[in-house]
């Protein structure tokens, strides 16, 4: 079974044209019954009710046209328009004519055309328009009272007539032109927010690129450290403080050539195209505790506030790659007492990392992640870069703030995972 096409900008006027369209013959066919019944208009009613029933089945058929899976067309806007301005036509053909006080609502299928159709098609509206008009000034059913009535302040029926065409017809454009601004500007907004996704995702990728060069470029130099080390642990087997600083050389070096392996082992699009699922604060702890093994210098506590079930969330080693870099950050500014807060919502799982350092300047508070920008004197900028597309990908965000006791505030916010348990 097909399903209806998403509404596209044209589907979404044409179901606006049509509110219109049942809106003003609503109107038009409530005016006519007052004016039968109460003002004792002298009309040929069978013509006039089977126009305004024609025009009905005419928005029944366009509501049912939606329901299909078929974009609208220019040429197909084109029609119904045309197709109002004969019903307009037909209408006051057998009210008056051009005495008719309604007849300037002409005007609204020539502005809703202007603004949403190709200039060629606008001008068509425009001429069949003022054609209508025109024939309307030469034949018509004239409606006496429409010229001679007045109502009971002295006032001509006609200027009352054409006050409620006014009210009408000013509702009515300023309902269409503001709808569609408000779709040219949410298009405009989806269309910048789409241009900077791809920019940054070719930032990412030109970052990505040469980390994996240098991933291979340096596994020989590591390597060669690690021969070097063992032989320089052998030499000094008499002192045991130098063993001891060397075997904690020995352990960053393996430690930079496992995360190398991994690096080149996760490069496969394939595996960070389905993420695991595992428990928020399971995943957190075994990240802070592989990242105390590279900061030996660092003192924390973690709190873990959420109190009731246990939330999942999505990761792989791109996402924890982006927390330790957030963990590194907030141990470069202050190794000491850094606080780890782990919480949760319905929605969301929040990971707050505040430390005790200078705090964030704020004149590149609101350029963080969105280029290269660095918190750090000799910093790139690249790390926090790549910390943003990591969790903006993972649909949630980082915000960063200067905490009022001192010290910077980091929180991530990261959708929870949909399902219930690991997979």
């Amino acid at each position: 079974m097909h399903q209806p096409l998403p509404l596209s900008t044209p589907n979404r006027n044409l179901v606006r044209l049509t509110i219109v369209r049942g809106i003003t013959w609503t109107g038009f066919l409530g005016a006519i019954i007052f004016g039968i019944e109460i003002l004792g208009f002298q009309l040929h009613v069978m013509p006039v009710i089977l126009v305004i029933i024609a025009m009905g089945l005419v928005n029944v058929a366009t509501w049912w046209r939606l329901g299909r899976p078929r974009a609208v067309t220019d040429t197909e806007y084109l029609v119904h328009l045309l197709t109002d301005v004969g019903g307009l036509s037909l209408l006051f053909y057998y009210t008056g004519g051009s005495t008719n006080p309604f007849i300037t609502y002409y005007l609204v299928p020539v502005t809703i055309a202007a603004a949403t159709l190709p200039w060629r098609f606008a001008w068509i509206i425009a001429a069949a328009s003022l054609a209508s008009y025109t024939t309307m000034m030469l034949f018509y059913e004239p409606v006496p009272q429409l010229s001679n009535g007045f109502v009971g302040t002295g006032i001509r029926l006609h200027i009352i007539g054409m006050w409620l065409n006014f009210g009408l017809s000013a509702g009515l454009v300023t309902f269409f032109i503001f709808k569609m601004a408000h779709a040219l500007r949410r298009r405009d907004l989806t269309l910048s927010r789409t241009r900077e996704t791809a920019l940054r995702n070719e930032q990412v990728l030109a970052v990505a690129t040469q980390a994996a060069g240098t991933a291979h470029e340096l596994g020989t130099p590591l390597s060669t450290m690690a021969v070097l080390l063992s032989e320089m642990r052998q030499d000094a087997r008499d002192n045991p403080l130098l063993v001891e600083d060397i075997d904690l050389l020995r352990q960053q070096v393996d430690t930079c050539k496992a995360r190398l392996q991994t690096l080149v082992a996760n490069a496969d699009r394939r595996r960070l195209a389905k993420p695991d699922i595992a428990a928020a604060e399971t995943w957190l702890r075994n990240v802070l505790q592989r990242w105390l093994v590279l900061r030996p210098d660092v003192s924390h506590d973690i709190d873990i506030q959420g109190k009731r079930g246990t939330p999942y969330i999505a990761t792989d080693t791109t996402l924890e790659q982006a927390i330790m870099n957030l963990l590194n950050n907030a141990a470069d500014a202050n190794p000491l007492d850094i606080s780890i807060l782990l919480d949760w919502t319905q929605d969301d799982v929040i990971i707050d990392i505040r430390d005790h350092g200078p705090g964030v300047s704020m004149n590149i508070a609101d350029q963080l992640g969105e280029t290269f920008i660095s918190t750090k004197s000799k910093g790139m900028g690249i790390g926090l870069f790549l910390t943003h597309a990591t969790i903006n990908r993972f649909g949630g965000g980082v915000s960063l703030y200067n905490h009022e006791e001192g010290g910077t505030l980091t929180e991530v916010k990261l959708p929870r995972a949909t399902s219930g348990a690991p997979t």
